[in-house]
């Protein structure tokens, strides 16, 4: 199947498959848009199916790295890479290092972070070999370093909002939240959260990770299979993609989902059913930008952790405006971000109110 073909493609402006039989490295960048700017997005490490999966993954989450960072008012385009993990699953020097040397030779084109399966030890290998690197260790008080809790932040700012819009609580104390996924990311919401007065439950394929949750904040544990069915005010997805289809969204427990994880819904017909349902859906690239806030800043320079932190928290007034354009409009939500993200990056001619940042 040619790129111009797989369903995930959007008019990508440019799309690297990288092969260095030395190291092993199987890897792919995808460019979907730099109108306004260099196209920053994470590196993911992922065992894929097959080539094609990997296409897609990174079709998708480029294209959405777009949309994020237009809809955060960054000054960047959106791309995102993946490499394809050996069939060891080891993630060695020498494979990051041939990444950086593809990053490097676009010149510019695309800055690269941390994502799944990554880590500010291995960009700090990645960046001994390019210069557009971001997710470094940090001076004190400077942006920079894992940009895993500012997405955890904002993803916490978010869900306030949510709750603030649906059910008028400017408190989280007492609320149901039900997590799927817990890698790093979602562990720092869950830290917020039970801090906040948050019940929690919670799901992972790591069930040793599972126990430690439940035993240091109090959660309870549901089965991967079971927790998109809980009964909760709030779902919280925080792994990969895809989650929200239709086979799943008849069935779910709750009448919020905001959370960490790209490309939560499987189509974006999926959306109409949530707004139907009475759901409401936090667009999973407005709230869960405050990553790459922090990575933007860190690739900016002279900007510090406090700052970062301001435009964090300014994730939830933006989706705030989403949600009641969306109840004044009878349209859902993730169909008004994309209108406003597409605006933003000079892909729809239709006009749109665009939101202030």
């Amino acid at each position: 199947m040619s790129v111009y073909d797989n369903a995930a493609y959007e008019q990508h402006e440019r799309v690297v498959h990288c092969n260095d039989p030395v190291s092993g490295l199987r890897a792919i960048i995808a460019i979907h848009s730099t109108a306004l700017g260099p196209a920053g997005g994470g590196c993911r490490f992922w065992q894929y199916e097959d080539g094609l999966s990997a296409l897609t993954d990174v079709l998708r989450l480029s294209r959405g790295m777009s949309y994020k960072n237009a809809m955060a008012g960054l000054k960047m385009g959106g791309g995102k890479a993946v490499i394809m993990a050996p069939p060891d699953r080891r993630l060695t020097d020498q494979l990051l290092s041939a990444f950086g040397d593809f990053v490097e030779t676009l010149g510019g084109v695309y800055i690269t972070a941390e994502d799944v399966g990554m880590s500010v030890d291995a960009m700090q290998v990645v960046a001994e070999r390019t210069r557009y690197v971001a997710g470094l260790p940090r001076g004190e008080g400077e942006a920079g370093g894992d940009p895993s809790p500012k997405t955890a932040d904002g993803v916490f700012a978010g869900i306030q909002a949510a709750v603030a819009f649906k059910h008028g609580k400017d408190s989280l104390e007492g609320l149901q939240v039900a997590g799927q996924g817990f890698g790093i990311v979602a562990l720092s919401l869950c830290l917020s959260l039970a801090a906040a007065g948050a019940r929690l439950t919670v799901a992972d394929i790591n069930e040793a990770r599972v126990r430690m949750v439940c035993e240091e904040l109090g959660a309870s544990a549901a089965s991967l299979d079971d927790i998109l069915t809980t009964k909760a005010d709030v779902l919280a997805p925080c792994a990969l993609g895809a989650i929200l289809n239709e086979s799943s969204i008849p069935n779910l427990g709750v009448d919020i989902i905001a959370g960490a994880a790209n490309n939560q819904l499987a189509t974006d017909e999926d959306g109409l059913r949530l707004f139907e349902a009475g759901i409401v859906y936090a667009p999973d690239y407005v709230i869960n930008a405050g990553g790459i806030i922090n990575v933007a800043c860190e690739f900016e320079g002279g900007i510090s952790n406090a700052v970062v932190d301001q435009r964090v928290q300014e994730i939830g007034a933006r989706l705030t405006t989403i949600f009641e354009q969306s109840a004044r409009e009878a349209r859902p939500t993730n169909d008004i971000a994309d209108r406003l993200a597409k605006q933003l990056i000079g892909r729809d001619i239709e006009s749109a109110d665009l939101i202030k940042h």
